[in-house]
């Protein structure tokens, strides 16, 4: 269980989260993802990272039960650093990350595809932010990156999901493949970015997030200052306290 990396190809670094039963993720493992792929960024040897998980799904966001354990807010505080550190990681790793998703990926899930360079998908996984019906916000920077506008505001206000296919039509998602054949599709996709020269990649990535509309970081943390008010007033308490109980009142 943990935070695993390997190199399959020339050029190539996997990464490989496994938080059983679903990958939600508890404050140390989105801390240890971002440093795996900081990591590899600053490897001169490595000109692509595979973001990959272990189990049946990609990831389900934070650890919940985490966040109910501790009777005050330095769980949820110690996650939404830990979500930012990771999400940024994977936006400002100096070489392109391939996000290889299978099952579910929501919440934070969702803020590591949505900071990739390219997503690989089986055909059985879907994409969604839950955060309504969990007490929480955030990561609508990062689904805006992966529907349009209006479609990610029907999902957010929904805590509905799309499918892969529906995120290859628009253009979100490289591929999308059979669950067995994931992890062959996104290390070749990764390899043949591999094979540029590797200053040149660096370059390209710099170049590429210089020029983006959007400034992801600055996003996020606004969306997160609406986490902390949730939480203070005991809002994200009570609606978390209903999750899996009904709809909240």
């Amino acid at each position: 269980m943990g935070v695993s990396t390997a190199n399959p190809a020339d050029g190539v670094r996997v990464i490989t989260a496994d938080y059983p039963p679903v990958n939600a993720l508890p404050v140390r493992g989105w801390h240890a993802l971002a440093d795996a792929v900081r990591a590899a960024g600053r490897d001169p040897g490595i000109r692509c990272v595979v973001l990959a998980a272990a189990g049946r799904g990609f990831n389900a966001g934070v650890d919940l039960k985490e966040i109910r354990r501790d009777p005050g807010h330095g769980a949820l505080l110690g996650a939404n650093r830990g979500c930012f550190e990771a999400f940024a990681a994977v936006y400002e790793c100096e070489v392109p990350v391939v996000a290889a998703v299978q099952g579910f990926c929501l919440g934070g899930g969702v803020g590591l595809v949505g900071n990739a360079d390219a997503i690989v998908a089986a055909d059985d996984a879907v994409f969604g932010l839950p955060e309504l019906d969990r007490g929480a916000l955030g990561a609508g920077t990062h689904l805006a990156r992966l529907v349009p506008r209006h479609l990610m505001r029907a999902l957010y206000y929904t805590s509905r999901t799309a499918t892969a296919a529906e995120l290859h039509r628009h253009g979100s998602v490289w591929r999308v493949v059979p669950p067995g054949e994931l992890a062959g599709a996104a290390l070749e996709l990764a390899s043949e970015i591999a094979r540029k020269d590797g200053t040149l990649i660096r370059l390209a990535k710099a170049a590429l997030n210089g020029i983006d509309p959007a400034d992801v970081r600055r996003d996020y943390r606004y969306e997160q200052g609406f986490t902390f008010e949730a939480a203070l007033d005991g809002t994200a308490a009570r609606v978390r306290d209903t999750f899996g109980k009904g709809t909240p009142a």
